[in-house]
C-alpha cells in the first residue's frame, strides 16, 4: 500500500505539471487568434499565479480541515475546468474568468501534497516528486504542439484536460489506498513559529530573494522560450515553436531526477552551485549568434537542467539552516516569495521585450540566475557567522 499510494502522488505531480506549460507553448498561435500584444501573455500568467498565491495562503486552513487526499480531488477538478474554459474562451477577455479556477487549484496541489511529502517521506523522494512534475510539464507542450499541426490551441487544452480527468478518475479510486495509510500518513505535527518570528531569523530574507530570483528566471523561461524561437528565428512552423516550450520542464526533470540520485553524497549546496553554473552555460549557449536553432535549444535545455535541483534543495535545506521549529514558516514563506517571481518578472519580460526585442531574454535569465547565486552565498555567510557566536 506504501508504494501504491507514492505512485499516486507522483501522478498526482504529473498533472500539476500539466497545465503549467500549455500558455507559453500555445501563447504565440493564441496572441494572433485574440488580436492582441504579445505582452499580454502576462496578465494571463500573472492572473493564474496571483490566485495561485491565493490558494497557497489559505492552504494550511484547509490541510487543518480537510484530508489530503479531497484537497488533491477537488483541485484537479478545479483544473480541469479551468482548462476546458480556456478553451472555449471565444475572446481575451474571457480567459480571466477561467484563470480562477486555473490558478486555485495549482496552487493548492502545490501546498497540500509538498506538505504531505515533507512531513512523511524522503529527501529522495521530495527530489523525484519535483522530476515528476516536469514529466507532466513536458507532455503538455508537445499536446499542444500536435494539436496545433492537426486542429488548433483549442483542441489542446481539451486534450490535456482529458488527461487530467483520467487522473482525477484514478484519485478518486485511491481513495481506499489512502483511508489505509491514514496512521502512518497524517501524524501531527509540534506547533513552530510563525511568519514573524521567521522572518527576524538572520539568514531568512536572503533565501526569500534568491527564491524569488530563482523563479522568476524559471517562470520567464515557462512562458516565453516558444516565444523567443519564433522571434529569433525564421521558418519555423507553428508546432515546432511550440514544441520548444517543452525544453525547460525537460531539463527541469532531467536535473532533479539526477539530483534524487546524488543529492544524498553532495548535499544541498553543492548542488545548487553545480546547477547554477549549468543554468549560466546553457543561457551561454542561448546566447550564442547563431541563426540555426538547435544550439539555443540545447541552450535551454541545460538551462533547465541546471535550475532542476535549486527549488527542492532550498526549501530541504530549510531545516537545515533555520532549526525545526522555523522551517515551516521558512517554507511557507518560500513558496510565496516563488508564486511573487512567478507572478510579476514573466510580466515585466514582456514589456522590455515588447521594447527592446525578445533576443534580450538570455541576458534577463542571467541577472536572476547571477541574483540567485549571490544572495544564497550571503545566506551560507550570515549562518556560518551566526553559528561561531
Amino acid at each position: 500500500m506504501y508504494s501504491l499510494l507514492l505512485a499516486v502522488i507522483f501522478l498526482i505531480f504529473v498533472s500539476l505539471g500539466l497545465p503549467d506549460s500549455l500558455l507559453g507553448s500555445g501563447w504565440p498561435t493564441m496572441q494572433t487568434a485574440f488580436g492582441v500584444p504579445s505582452s499580454y501573455a502576462g496578465y494571463v500568467s500573472m492572473s493564474i499565479s496571483f490566485m495561485t498565491i491565493l490558494s497557497a495562503l489559505i492552504s494550511p486552513r484547509m490541510i487543518r480541515r480537510f484530508r489530503t487526499q479531497w484537497i488533491v480531488i477537488v483541485s484537479i477538478f478545479l483544473t480541469v475546468i479551468g482548462l476546458i474554459g480556456f478553451s472555449l474562451s471565444p475572446s481575451f477577455g474571457m480567459l480571466f474568468f477561467f484563470v480562477i479556477p486555473y490558478g486555485l487549484g495549482a496552487g493548492a496541489i502545490d501546498a497540500s501534497v509538498n506538505h504531505y511529502v515533507a512531513s512523511h517521506y524522503s529527501s529522495a523522494v521530495m527530489n523525484f516528486l519535483h522530476c515528476f512534475y516536469g514529466v507532466g510539464a513536458v507532455i503538455s507542450p508537445n499536446i499542444m504542439a500536435l494539436a496545433l499541426r492537426y486542429a488548433g490551441w483549442q483542441e489542446g487544452y481539451r486534450w490535456t484536460a482529458c488527461i487530467q480527468m483520467g487522473i482525477l478518475l484514478i484519485c478518486i479510486l485511491s481513495l481506499p489506498v489512502w483511508k489505509k495509510n491514514e496512521d502512518k500518513a497524517e501524524g501531527k505535527e509540534e506547533p513552530g513559529a510563525g511568519i514573524r518570528e521567521a522572518l527576524r531569523v538572520p539568514g531568512v530574507i536572503p533565501t526569500l530573494i534568491a527564491f524569488f530570483a530563482y523563479c522568476s528566471g524559471e517562470a520567464t523561461c515557462f512562458l516565453w522560450t516558444s516565444s523567443y524561437f519564433a522571434g529569433t528565428r525564421e521558418g519555423l512552423s507553428d508546432g515546432l515553436i511550440a514544441s520548444f516550450g517543452s525544453l525547460i520542464f525537460g531539463g527541469l526533470m532531467l536535473g532533479r531526477l539526477i539530483s534524487g540520485i546524488v543529492s544524498n553524497r553532495l548535499g544541498d549546496r553543492l548542488l545548487i552551485r553545480i546547477g547554477i553554473a549549468v543554468e549560466c552555460i546553457g543561457i551561454l549557449m542561448v546566447m550564442l549568434p547563431v541563426q540555426n536553432y538547435l544550439p539555443a535549444a540545447a541552450g535551454f535545455l541545460i538551462t533547465g537542467i541546471g535550475m532542476g535541483p535549486v527549488y527542492p534543495a532550498i526549501q530541504h535545506m530549510a531545516p537545515e539552516n533555520f532549526g525545526q521549529k522555523y522551517s515551516a514558516s521558512v517554507i511557507g514563506l518560500q513558496m510565496a516569495s516563488a508564486y511573487l517571481g512567478s507572478t510579476l518578472m514573466p510580466m515585466v519580460f514582456g514589456h522590455l521585450q515588447q521594447t527592446l526585442g525578445i533576443g534580450i531574454m538570455p541576458a534577463y535569465l542571467f541577472v536572476f540566475a547571477a541574483l540567485n547565486f549571490v544572495l544564497l552565498e550571503k545566506t551560507y555567510h550570515v549562518l556560518k557567522e551566526k553559528s561561531r557566536r
